[in-house]
């Protein structure tokens, strides 16, 4: 059972009527905008392979980039919580999708792929591995997106320690 609701709420607005609509299915963009309320407008399309446009982002990304920021935030949380310190973080995520022949589809499974750097708990001392293996564990399933999604969400942490004053 929850203890609070969070809702959210954006406008997507297809942007990509070149002027006949959708009467041909290569006649009009996939282009469209996603607006939410004070922020800047996120241009979207769909991916280059569904006749999408490559500088626009499109929603498998966004599933990816989703993903990937959920678990960065809850790992920062749990880090904290835990008394590690972290200096930096960079995730190099990939998933993979399949489609289908009656073109549908859906991701297999993502990939994140974290590269954490930590303070050293003591000049020249390693930070236990283990507690940085159960961080990553409890961050995963305190991650919202990833406990919405029904594909497994797979980590291959890597982590570089720095000493104090480095």
């Amino acid at each position: 059972m929850s203890l609070d609701e969070h809702r959210y709420a954006l406008t997507v607005r297809w942007t990509g009527n070149l002027g006949e609509g959708t009467a041909s299915y290569r006649g009009y963009s996939r282009d469209h905008d996603v607006e939410i309320p004070g922020l800047p407008v996120l241009r979207g399309s769909a991916d280059p392979s569904f006749h999408g446009d490559r500088t626009r982002y499109n929603p498998e990304q966004l599933l990816l980039a989703a993903l990937s920021q959920c678990h960065m935030l809850s790992f920062l949380h749990v880090a904290a919580k835990h008394g590690v310190v972290v200096s930096a973080y960079e995730d190099h995520a990939d998933g993979l999708m399949r489609t289908n022949r009656d073109g549908s589809g859906q991701f297999e499974s993502v990939t994140l792929k974290p590269r954490v750097t930590v303070a050293a708990p003591a000049p020249g001392q390693l930070p236990d591995a283990g507690l940085l293996e159960e961080l990553h564990a409890e961050a995963n399933k305190l991650c919202f997106i990833a406990r919405s999604v029904n594909f497994p969400v797979l980590h291959e942490p890597s982590v570089e320690v720095r000493n104090p004053g480095d």
